[in-house]
C-alpha cells in the first residue's frame, strides 16, 4: 500500500510543473507592465533625458539634489504635497461619515425605509463614470459667468452676481474635494455595507436584550467590528488620494489655477515630464511620491493595528 501511494505521489509530481505554465502569463504581464516600469523609473531618475531619441545622459543624484532643494526652499513640489493633502482631507472625512451613516441606514433591519436597493444603486452610480468626464461636466457647471451653478445661485438670490469658483483658491479646492466626495462615497458605502453584513447578528441581538442604546451599539459593536474594513478603506484612499490627478487637472485645464492651489504631486510629475521635457527629474519626483505614500501607509496601518490591539 505504501509503495502504491508513493507511486501516485511521484506520478503527480511528474506533471506538477504544468501548474507553473498556468500562472506564467500573470508573471509575464506583471514583469512587463509593473516591474520593468518601476526599475526603469529608478534608472531615469539618475539621468537627464528629454524623451527624444537621444540616449539619457547619466547625471547621478543631481535630480534628487534638486528635489531636496525644492522641498527645503518651499518650492512647487512641497506646495503640491500640501495641496494634495488638503484636497484629500477635505473629501475623505465627509466621504467616510456620509458612507458609514448611509451604510448603517441601508443595512438596518429595523428601518422601515423603502427602496433601499434603489438608493444603493443611485449612490454608487457616480463611481461608474470616468473621472475625466466628471471633471469636464463640473468645469461646465462651475464656469464663469454663465455656468449652471452661478445661474441657479443668482436666480435664487443666494448670490448678488456670478462668482468665479475656479479663480478663488479655497472655492477651487472645495469644489475638487466636493466632486471627489460625491464620486466616491457610494463605493465606500458599499464596502462598509459588506463589512456590516459580516458582523454576527447575535451581537446586536444580545445588545438589544441588554437594553443598549443605538449609540452604545454603534460605539461598542459596529465600530470595533468594522476596524479591518476601515483600515482597508483608509489605506486605499490614501494611495488613491495622494496619486490624485484627473479631477483637478481637467477642472483647471491642467494649470492647477489659481496660484497652483490644486496642483497635485502627480500633476507636477506630468508637467515636468511632458511640458518641461525633463523625464529624469519627473522620475525623481515620482520616486519621491512613492516614498511619501509608502511611509504614510506604513504609519496608517501601524496606527490602526495599535488601535485594534488596544
Amino acid at each position: 500500500m505504501f509503495k502504491s501511494l508513493t507511486k501516485k505521489v511521484t506520478k503527480g509530481d511528474k506533471y506538477g510543473h504544468f501548474g507553473y505554465l498556468f500562472i506564467l502569463p500573470f508573471f509575464i504581464v506583471m514583469a512587463i507592465f509593473i516591474v520593468y516600469p518601476i526599475l526603469n523609473t529608478f534608472y531615469l531618475s539618475l539621468t537627464k533625458w528629454d524623451g527624444a531619441t537621444v540616449a539619457p545622459e547619466w547625471i547621478g543624484l543631481q535630480n534628487f539634489s534638486r528635489l531636496f532643494k525644492d522641498i527645503a526652499t518651499g518650492g512647487i513640489f512641497l506646495k503640491s504635497i500640501k495641496n494634495t493633502w488638503i484636497l484629500w482631507g477635505c473629501n475623505v472625512f465627509p466621504q467616510f461619515v456620509a458612507a458609514l451613516a448611509l451604510a448603517i441606514l441601508l443595512t438596518d433591519k429595523t428601518s422601515k425605509l423603502r427602496g433601499k436597493e434603489f438608493f444603493r444603486a443611485i449612490y454608487y452610480l457616480p463611481n461608474l463614470v470616468t473621472m475625466a468626464s466628471i471633471g469636464a461636466l463640473f468645469s461646465f457647471l462651475l464656469s464663469y459667468p454663465k455656468g449652471a451653478v452661478n445661474e441657479i445661485l443668482v436666480a435664487f438670490k443666494i448670490l448678488d452676481g456670478p462668482f468665479n469658483f475656479l479663480q478663488n483658491v479655497w472655492a477651487t479646492r472645495l469644489s475638487v474635494s466636493t466632486i471627489l466626495t460625491w464620486m466616491w462615497f457610494g463605493y465606500t458605502m458599499i464596502i462598509f455595507m459588506a463589512g456590516l453584513k459580516a458582523i454576527p447578528e447575535e451581537l446586536f441581538e444580545a445588545a438589544r436584550v441588554d437594553g443598549a442604546t443605538k449609540w452604545q451599539v454603534f460605539k461598542n459593536i459596529t465600530l470595533p467590528q468594522l476596524r479591518p474594513i476601515m483600515t482597508y478603506q483608509i489605506v486605499t484612499s490614501i494611495i488613491g488620494g495622494l496619486s490624485m490627478y484627473d479631477i483637478p487637472a481637467v477642472l483647471t485645464g491642467g494649470t492647477g489655477a489659481p496660484q497652483n492651489s490644486v496642483t497635485t504631486m502627480v500633476m507636477h510629475i506630468y508637467r515636468q515630464g511632458f511640458f518641461n521635457y525633463n523625464l529624469g527629474y519627473a522620475s525623481a519626483v515620482a520616486i519621491g511620491l512613492f516614498v511619501h505614500i509608502f511611509i504614510v501607509v506604513a504609519f496608517a496601518v501601524k496606527f490602526m493595528n495599535l488601535k485594534e490591539a488596544n
